[in-house]
């Protein structure tokens, strides 16, 4: 939708239907907007381009000029960053939201622990800005992406929303989370008027089944799906599995990967709970089930028939043995529940890069 026909929406009152959504270039970001033009909202969307690639225009992200292809609709796009105030009340000037998407954050367990003070800057003076200009605006229905780290070290398995919280996490990531967590649920408690979901991705993988979006980190991947595709493209020689000495049944960490496409339809989901008050919800995004790193290259060796050389290399501080969660609230109260299993992931992820082996960057992709 044109910003005419928004600020003609947001004059005659009706604006009930208007997502701000923050990263919004981003590979969780990205598919979250497309699910939500699918699902007929109009989306604003905002991003630093700090993970992004424009398109041709040098306007929008190369990531959502395809989301506008892929459903026929208009994504309204800002550069902003959530460190500048001035430029994110500017939006909220522009514009009248329903409600709050906000993804934008650093986001990579390793690298957290090599520069901790730009994690906790993003992660939390940023979310502290975002916050500040709703309250201004009184927009007080707000979706937090935060993750499944914030557990710490597992107490049990698998993990429910009622696993203890803030104990022995281990990166400044996930304590980063943690403290956001932290800081809306006071905000709730000193003000009731506020709606708060809190999503605690496990580990989003896999790409839209159009192989058209998908996750493009720029410089050397932290996660784990897109360097085993990168090496599978001939991109990078070889994957280093940081541990073989946990205590798993191959030795390799354990996670729950969980489709990013299911994450996305979860934020869809999750909105229609803004159709009542409720103060603050939680809820699991996940499988319920664990795959190790070797299982993960496995199984991505059998969707792309590539062989994905691996050299095991010492642990990397930050990580965990195992963790996995129960993700049966989100499916009782959203009515959410992941389609997609491990060889989707890997399927999805593959004809994504294949089809894009240098990622969203137009002039190297054939």
């Amino acid at each position: 939708m044109a910003l005419n026909s928004l600020k003609k929406m947001a004059q005659s009152g009706d604006h009930g239907r208007v997502v701000l959504v923050t990263g919004g270039a981003g590979y969780v970001g990205s598919h979250c907007i497309l699910e939500l033009l699918h699902a007929g909202f109009e989306v604003v969307a905002v991003d630093n381009f700090a993970n992004a690639i424009p398109d041709e225009s040098g306007k929008l992200p190369e990531s959502l000029n395809r989301v506008e292809l892929l459903t026929g609709k208009k994504c309204n796009f800002y550069q902003v960053d959530i460190l500048d105030q001035a430029q994110l009340k500017s939006v909220f000037q522009e514009h009248s939201f329903f409600c709050i998407i906000h993804c934008a954050a650093l986001k990579a367990v390793g690298e957290s622990t090599s520069i901790p003070l730009a994690y906790y800057r993003t992660n939390l003076a940023g979310t502290l800005n975002l916050l500040e200009a709703a309250k201004e605006a009184n927009v007080k229905r707000f979706v937090f992406s935060s993750s499944s780290t914030i557990y710490g070290t597992p107490q049990y398995l698998p993990m429910d929303e009622k696993h203890p919280v803030g104990v022995g996490i281990a990166s400044p990531y996930g304590r980063s989370k943690h403290m956001v967590e932290e800081i809306l649920q006071d905000l709730q408690k000193s003000d009731n008027n506020w709606d708060i979901i809190i999503l605690r991705y496990f580990n989003p993988v896999g790409c839209h089944e159009s192989g058209r979006i998908g996750e493009d980190p720029q410089g050397l991947p932290n996660n784990l799906m897109p360097f085993i595709a990168q090496v599978a493209v001939g991109r990078l020689a070889e994957l280093k599995v940081f541990g073989s000495d946990y205590d798993t049944p191959d030795g390799t960490g354990i996670r729950d990967y969980v489709h990013v496409v299911d994450v996305a339809k979860a934020h869809v989901a999750a909105i229609k709970l803004f159709e009542k008050p409720f103060g603050l919800k939680t809820y699991n995004l996940g499988t319920g089930c664990g795959y190790s790193v070797l299982q993960v290259v496995s199984a991505f060796e059998k969707a792309s028939d590539k062989l994905v050389k691996y050299k095991i290399v010492s642990r990397r501080v930050g990580d965990l043995a195992t963790y996995y969660c129960d993700p049966s609230l989100a499916e009782k109260e959203l009515g959410w529940k992941c389609q997609k299993n491990l060889a989707d992931m890997c399927e999805d992820f593959w004809l994504w890069q294949s089809q894009n082996p240098n990622g969203f960057s137009p002039e190297t992709n054939t």
